[in-house]
């Protein structure tokens, strides 16, 4: 115990040379003070993705259909909240669209520090969507662009949290939360057969995900145009990183919706097979309560 002590104020020590003093306000919060709990969570995330694929490789695949129910629903209803409360609390507070402060809202401030820790928790909750994935064997579904998404942001929260906990911050979760709950209710209804005709919009998530990206960093950016004493390095760094998430998704996207489905349904079209749009009303199939072309 000592010595996991020793190394813990070691990396405590090293966050705070690289950043600076962090945010007395979020002092004794859960899981703040330290960041090994974080990075310890996050390397059981990624053992379990490893370990998990190599227990489910010759066992069949779990249902879950009512502990996914549970948990979306539960996704869903959290970031509901949060998009409520981060409106209000930034309204209280005054906050500047262009570029807010960490310091000038005073208890709005707070306000929305507690929602963005809420936020923060959210990111390790959701690497349950990775382990349903392995336990369902969709394999497919756990992509690098998945795993970084998941990792990264549990991590990040973690930095925000402990030194830019409100001001400009609000906004990025806004949106995601927003986008949340559309995700998840989709993904909720999807457990559900008779709800699959109605599924119709899955890529238009991912478009909604997209703009969410630019307008972030639209939004992120304009404070460098225009500076309110919100920090430049933490600006610079959402900035890039929201990047690669753009880059990626946009990959995401053209992988799925615009190279592969056509491709892959021409060639399988049987002949006499009406065609529409490119392609066959054969092609369409729902599979485990996730809508996919594909013709079998």
């Amino acid at each position: 115990m000592e010595h996991l002590k020793a190394f813990d104020d070691e990396i405590n020590a090293f966050l705070d040379y690289m950043f600076g003093p962090r945010d007395s306000r979020v002092r004794g919060w859960f899981m703040l003070d330290s960041y090994l709990p974080t990075f310890v969570l996050t390397v059981i995330y990624l053992l379990s993705i490893w370990l998990g694929n190599k227990y489910m490789k010759n066992r069949p695949a779990f249902s879950l259909r009512g502990i996914l129910t549970l948990y979306n629903l539960g996704i869903t209803l959290l970031s509901a909240y949060m998009l409520v409360e981060l409106i209000l609390s930034s309204w209280e507070g005054g906050y500047n669209l262009q570029c807010q402060d960490l310091t000038s809202a005073g208890e709005g401030d707070i306000r929305v520090a507690k929602v963005l820790w809420w936020y923060y928790f959210s990111k390790l909750v959701e690497f349950l969507d990775t382990i349903f994935f392995v336990l369902r064997k969709k394999t497919n579904q756990i992509t690098f662009l998945h795993v970084y998404h998941h990792a990264s942001m549990f991590n990040i929260w973690w930095c925000v949290l402990n030194w830019i906990p409100c001001g400009q911050s609000f906004f990025g979760p806004t949106l995601n939360s927003f986008i949340h709950i559309l995700m998840y209710s989709y993904y909720g209804l999807s457990v559900f057969p008779s709800m699959h005709k109605y599924l119709w919009w899955k890529k238009y998530l991912t478009q909604a995900q997209l703009v969410q990206f630019l307008l972030t960093i639209t939004h992120t950016l304009s404070a460098v145009v225009k500076p309110c004493g919100f920090p430049f390095g933490c600006l610079i760094f959402q900035s890039s990183y929201m990047m690669t998430l753009v880059v990626l998704f946009l990959n995401f996207y053209v992988q799925t919706y615009r190279k592969k489905p056509m491709k892959r349904d021409m060639q399988e079209l049987p002949a006499g097979k009406e065609v529409r749009n490119g392609f066959s009303k054969a092609c369409f199939a729902e599979v485990n309560g996730v809508i996919s072309k594909k013709a079998q």
